[in-house]
């Protein structure tokens, strides 16, 4: 019996330049009162906040700002969030940032419907209602947080990132403006586009990709190749940055649907353990992990080296595979993120700790070929 899939994504998603402008009649239309935008501290600082809360003042939708969210939101982050929501009254929230205004987010709508604390709905489906209405307008071309039924949140106690994968998180309406991205730094926008990069490559090597999947992520993998050392070298290159915002969405419809493998799982780890830039995890993580899924796909990375701009006429998968890995690593050092773990901080003594913590994460499951603890380690240690 062939298995069946699910395809999730928001019902509707704003796109293109300027498209910020219309969130307003959106939210009026769908009868919504009071937000609660769920965003941090420098972005309300900067005055980019201002630029979503003069929209829901003109369309007198009312709002009040918790911007506690850290860069690896925490499950304080959601408990505070939740008790400003229920203090205020709100019957939504907005989400505005990157990946971690939007996962803390989903947590505070996720536990405002169905109780409890997050904690309890770590792993696959674990809510019964839908979360409280949620927007997510997105300042950064990387996670698709602001698309996805993915939702991260670190639990302190135990310095772990915990992965809620809930389609009870999806937001019901995604905003993508590129001029909300044209302030983003050189090195967030290097970030968060490997980032990007990872969700493309890990969905197509998936278990679980379809024909679907596998078009958003080729496509995905073809506009980052293309356009992510243009949005990193001039962050005002209004063609970049939109080409950016689409690429970071087909990424997250590529893997909201196909999920993802073995690099998530084992950056996860690092962001929990030392509290880095997941994207840049990611971005070190992602030749290393591939060179393992080469051995039993490599007839898949002849279509992501093809995507990658290399030229594959005559090679066999295995030399196609070696060329999308070259690919991937000149890429990442063209935009200057860090060449090993051992830059981050990340030590040799606790590889073992990540490597066993990495196993549990759900992200891994769909990886071409699971892994023993041993070869998670090794991965881990060629990747320092």
């Amino acid at each position: 019996m062939e298995k069946t899939f699910r395809f999730f994504m928001p019902p509707v998603s704003l796109m293109g330049p300027g498209c910020l402008k219309d969130l307003g009649k959106e939210i009026v239309n769908l009868g919504l009162k009071k937000a609660l935008i769920v965003t941090d501290k420098v972005l309300v600082q900067i005055g980019l906040v201002n630029q979503l809360t003069e929209v829901l003042t003109s369309e007198g939708i009312e709002y009040v700002i918790y911007d506690g969210t850290q860069p690896n939101p925490t499950v304080k982050n959601v408990e505070d969030g939740l008790k400003m929501l229920k203090e205020n009254n709100c019957d939504f929230l907005i989400s505005f940032g990157g990946g971690s205004p939007h996962d803390c987010a989903k947590g505070i709508g996720i536990v405002a419907t169905n109780g409890g604390s997050i904690k309890d709905y770590e792993g696959v489906n674990k809510s019964t209602k839908p979360g409280l209405p949620l927007i997510a307008v997105n300042t950064t071309a990387g996670t698709a947080s602001e698309m996805t039924r993915f939702c991260i949140i670190t639990d302190e106690e135990r310095h772990v990132k915990m992965a809620i994968v809930d389609w009870h998180t999806t937001p019901i309406l995604a905003v993508n403006d590129p001029l909300l991205m044209v302030g983003m730094p050189k090195s967030l926008t290097a970030a968060t586009g490997m980032d990007a990069l990872t969700h493309a490559i890990e969905a197509y090597v998936s278990t679980e990709a379809t024909p679907v999947t596998d078009a958003c992520a080729l496509m995905a993998i073809e506009l980052i190749s293309k356009y992510l050392r243009r949005a990193v070298e001039n962050g005002e290159d209004y063609e970049a940055r939109d080409k950016m915002a689409y690429a970071e969405f087909l990424a997250g419809m590529a893997f909201n649907n196909a999920s993802l493998g073995y690099v998530h799982a084992m950056a996860h780890q690092l962001g929990g353990f030392y509290d880095l830039p997941h994207g840049v995890c990611n971005a070190v993580l992602l030749p290393h992990v591939q060179r393992f899924n080469a051995k039993v796909v490599p007839e898949r990375f002849i279509n992501i080296a093809r995507a990658m701009g290399e030229n594959v006429e005559g090679l066999s998968a295995e030399e196609a595979a070696e060329k999308a890995i070259e690919a991937i690593v000149k890429l990442a050092s063209d935009i200057g993120i860090p060449s090993g773990l051992k830059e981050l901080g990340v030590k040799e003594e606790d590889i073992k700790t990540l490597s066993e913590n990495a196993l549990k994460d759900a992200c891994g499951l769909t990886n071409p070929k699971q892994a023993s603890l041993e070869e998670i380690m090794e991965i881990y240690k060629q990747a320092m």
